[in-house]
């Protein structure tokens, strides 16, 4: 009887051990953001016959991908609103205001992948939620992976191109004025752009 218990015991936590195993061995490997060689920035038209770019100063973000390709991966980004650079102090200051981003009461915006799929020779479709201005919303962009080196230091590193567009006014972002031709001073679409480069944890 203590034969059988003692096999019993064992059997279950050599079970055990094969959960556990099984389960690390299921985890993607971990990268972060190279913050010196990483930059979100934006495209956005100005009264039709021009473009006005931008970019975030501050943004955190991880990815985990279980295979070398990236076919895997998820994604998570939280970017600083506050951050916000036109190089224009006061279109700048506007854009914190609650005319647009409204920074006090919405500090941050988040984008968290749900799905990836390849589009073409390294390159995919990544979907995923925006969260920004209170209202979540789903979005699509195009990824390119550039590829994966090991640095002089021995590092491993990834580089990706990021592109998108999204409607600002699907996240309440309505603020505008109509010029006299009848277009509008600023476009509802803007256009996203993403060079990421990642480090291997």
């Amino acid at each position: 009887m203590r034969s059988n218990g003692l096999n019993k015991f064992i059997t279950s936590k050599l079970i055990f051990i094969g959960i556990v195993t099984a389960w690390l061995s299921g985890q993607g490997t971990q990268w972060e953001f190279d913050m010196a060689h990483s930059k979100i920035s934006f495209d956005v038209t100005h009264m039709v016959i021009s473009h006005v770019e931008g970019r975030f100063g501050s943004f955190t973000g991880s990815v985990e991908a279980g295979k070398d390709d990236f076919s895997d991966a998820k994604t998570t980004i939280t970017i600083d609103t506050a951050t916000i650079n036109t190089d224009n102090d006061r279109r700048d200051g506007h854009l914190r205001s609650p005319d647009f981003f409204d920074v006090e009461k919405y500090p941050e915006i988040t984008f968290v992948s749900t799905n990836v799929r390849k589009s073409g020779k390294n390159s995919y479709l990544l979907t995923g939620d925006l969260i920004m201005h209170g209202a979540t919303k789903p979005v699509e962009l195009n990824v390119q992976h550039l590829g994966t080196i090991l640095d002089p230091r021995g590092n491993t590193r990834a580089g990706f191109k990021v592109k998108g567009t999204i409607n600002r006014t699907d996240w309440g972002l309505t603020y505008n004025s109509i010029m006299d031709s009848g277009g509008f001073v600023i476009s509802e679409n803007i256009d996203i752009n993403g060079n990421v480069e990642l480090i291997r944890k």
